[in-house]
Order: structure tokens, then sequence, then C-alpha cells
């Protein structure tokens, strides 16, 4: 199996994803088409290149993130006027069920993390977040540098972070 990563096309099979949550399966199936007309987020999927069936997929967009929110071994060293700091959302992040236990995900973050890093060169962006979905999710972001922002249930990593680990 050919495996490729691009931008959502209507091509894609997307109808039988299911990765066990039924937020995560909707939005691939029913909203992420309409997000992208409306320029609120870019989705990207994992496919087979042959079949065109997605087997994961995720989702950035534009973010900012409260100053008081982040570690003040950070913003201490921001200019006081940023109340709001510029960041990427990861939003969705998700794996066909069926595809689970192949090292898709870590395939997919680590596209979206070099993809938020070519970004920033064009555009001021201090981190990337994410909003996990529960628990072993925060624990799979954990594992790649992502902080967790006290009292939000957010987790972030530098920017300068993933430049460093590339």
């Amino acid at each position: 199996m050919d495996l490729k990563i691009t931008t959502l096309e209507s091509n894609h099979d997307k109808k039988s994803f299911s990765c066990g949550y039924s937020m995560l399966d909707n939005y691939i199936q029913k909203q992420a088409k309409q997000d992208i007309k409306r320029d609120l987020s870019a989705c990207f999927v994992l496919e087979n290149e042959q079949s065109h069936l997605v087997l994961g997929y995720y989702t950035l967009s534009a973010n900012s993130i409260s100053r008081g929110d982040f570690p003040i071994s950070i913003s201490k060293k921001l200019p006081k006027s940023y109340q709001d700091l510029p960041t990427i959302l990861l939003g969705r992040l998700a794996i066909d069920e069926k595809y689970k236990g192949n090292g898709f995900g870590e395939l997919i973050l680590l596209d979206a993390l070099n993809r938020c890093v070519q970004i920033s060169k064009n555009l001021g962006t201090l981190a990337v977040v994410v909003d996990p979905i529960d628990s072993k999710a925060e624990k799979f972001y954990y594992k790649y540098g992502f902080i967790l922002i006290p009292g939000t249930g957010k987790m972030f990593i530098p920017i300068k972070t993933i430049e460093d680990s590339i």
C-alpha cells in the first residue's frame, strides 16, 4: 500500500472512516470540506494512493493563546504589549481504527509539526497548540514534547523546540 499525505480533496474516500470518536468521524465525513471552503481550517489526509481511502487526518488553523496561560518561563521573555500570543492550532488528529498500531499517528503528527515549522518561517507563531480529546491523547502528545497549559486542558510545543528536534 502506497501512502501519501495531501490536502483533503473531493476524490478522497472518507465515508467509512472510523477512529472510535464520533465527533472526529463526523468532522472528516461531513464538516471538513465546509471548513476548508470557509477558510476556517486546512485539512490534511493520510491516504492510500491507489484507492484514495482516508486512513487518518489532521487539521491546522490560526490561533492565539492568552499570555497569562503560558508558563512564565516563556511569557517573561516576550514584550508585555502582546496579550495574546500567536500559535497554530492542531485542531484534530485521528487515525482510522483499522490502521491504528502502525505508527500512522506519529507519521501525521510529525508531518503536521514540520508543516507548522514551515508556516512559521512566513508567519509569526510561537507554538503549536492541541486540545487533547482524552487522557490517552494527552499521553500521546506528551511523548512528543507537548507541555500542558495549566487550567486549560490544552497543550503546546514551542516552534523552537520542534526546529531543534528536526
